[in-house]
């Protein structure tokens, strides 16, 4: 878990190459480490004022572009279906699409800690270099998860990239054509999801209405009947299950 989340951050930093630490130089830094006998000073220029301030943003960016856009996106969806706003609650929705992505993405973590973030530590690769390897590793799986038409949308007209060649594809065009990508498949999961319980939702409010049980809320009854197909049919398995496979 230690060795994840310090990959984590590298590959978190390593989207912005102006935060990576550089060789102190004379004039004013931001932050300057203290070396130790015989080592060496790292400092952050002034000149990476504007990508500190994003840092709080940078998360939500790096989780944007992992598998958690499509996990999330689905399984609100599935409770939006099952018309209950409380359960299951936020804080157990998205740990579990964060556990779900952290299991699709693992791999992918594997490669950059292994390729990049360990030969970085070591010093036998230079922060330019390591920074290179961590997106490529990263762009090659959303170069998988992103439709050619959504790529073709965020680069200029006329021009023809490669697909099979992720380190061709600019990042500033990869990562709105993945996220794209990623919603439109989460919204087409999302419909065979909410699909059975329309249909539930229908039937008990044509029944209703032909016994004069105008009355009665159509949710009281069709919650219960939903939840019961969702459980006898295995829900959870069948849905995490699809979406891991899905990648």
């Amino acid at each position: 878990m230690e060795r994840m989340i310090r990959t984590f951050f590298f590959v978190l930093f390593s989207l912005m190459p102006g935060l990576l630490f550089a060789a102190a130089e004379p004039g004013f830094t931001l932050f300057q480490t203290t070396p130790s006998p015989g080592g060496q000073a790292y400092s952050i220029p002034a000149g990476s004022l504007p990508y500190v301030m994003l840092v709080p943003f940078l998360p939500a960016l790096l989780l944007s572009l992992s598998a958690f856009t499509r996990v999330v996106v689905v399984f609100f969806l599935l409770r939006q279906g099952l018309g209950n706003q409380y359960a299951p609650p936020n804080l157990v929705l998205v740990g579990l699409a964060l556990l779900v992505a952290y299991f699709v993405m693992h791999p992918v973590i594997g490669k950059i800690n292994l390729e990049a973030y360990e030969p970085y530590t070591n010093g036998q690769l230079a922060a330019e270099a390591a920074r290179e390897k961590a997106g490529d590793a990263l762009k090659t799986f959303m170069m998988r998860q992103t439709r050619a038409e959504d790529l073709s949308l965020f680069l200029p007209e006329g021009a023809s990239v490669d697909v099979k060649n992720a380190q061709a594809v600019p990042f500033h065009a990869l990562a709105p054509a993945y996220v794209t990508s990623e919603l439109k498949t989460a919204f087409q999961i999302g419909f065979m999801v909410i699909l059975p319980f329309l249909i539930i939702d229908l039937v008990v409010a044509s029944v209703l209405t032909g016994m004069g049980m105008i009355m009665v809320p159509p949710q009281m009854v069709s919650l219960p009947l939903k939840l019961l197909l969702f459980v006898m049919a295995d829900g959870w398995h069948l849905l995490v299950g699809s979406l891991v496979t899905s990648f």
